[in-house]
C-alpha cells in the first residue's frame, strides 16, 4: 500500500506564490513516479506535472515556466513549487502515485483571488 498526503494550500493573491508538499509512505520502493493533478469546480482532473524516481518532471503547457516539481520519492517527500499564480490555478491539488496501482491524497485547496 501507498499513502500519501498533500499540504500546503491556502489563499494566495495573483502573482503570488505557494509550495505544496506531498508526504508519501508505504511501499515506497514500488513508486514509478508521482504525479500532480488539479481539479476546480464543475472541470476534469488534469495533469499538472510528474517527476520520476531519478528526478525528471514535465509539465502542462498552463503551467510551464511558473510551477516545479522537486523533492525525492525515495526520501518521502515531493514538492510542487507554484510561482506567478493566476486566478485560473484555483483548484484543488492532488498528487498521484503510480505503483503496481494508482493512489490518491484527499488533496488541499488552492485559492488564488485578490
Amino acid at each position: 500500500q501507498v499513502q500519501l498526503v498533500e499540504s500546503g494550500g491556502g489563499l494566495v493573491q495573483p502573482g503570488g506564490s505557494l509550495r505544496l508538499s506531498c508526504a508519501v509512505s508505504g511501499s515506497i520502493f514500488s513508486i514509478l513516479d508521482i504525479g500532480w493533478y488539479r481539479q476546480a469546480p464543475g472541470k476534469e482532473r488534469e495533469l499538472v506535472a510528474i517527476i520520476t524516481r531519478d528526478g525528471s518532471s514535465t509539465y502542462a503547457g498552463s503551467v510551464k515556466g511558473r510551477f516545479t516539481a522537486s523533492g525525492d520519492i525515495a526520501k518521502n517527500t515531493v514538492y510542487l513549487q507554484m510561482n506567478s499564480l493566476k486566478p485560473e490555478d484555483t483548484a484543488v491539488y492532488y498528487c498521484c502515485a503510480a505503483s503496481t496501482r494508482t493512489y490518491w491524497g484527499q488533496g488541499t485547496q488552492v485559492t488564488v483571488s485578490s
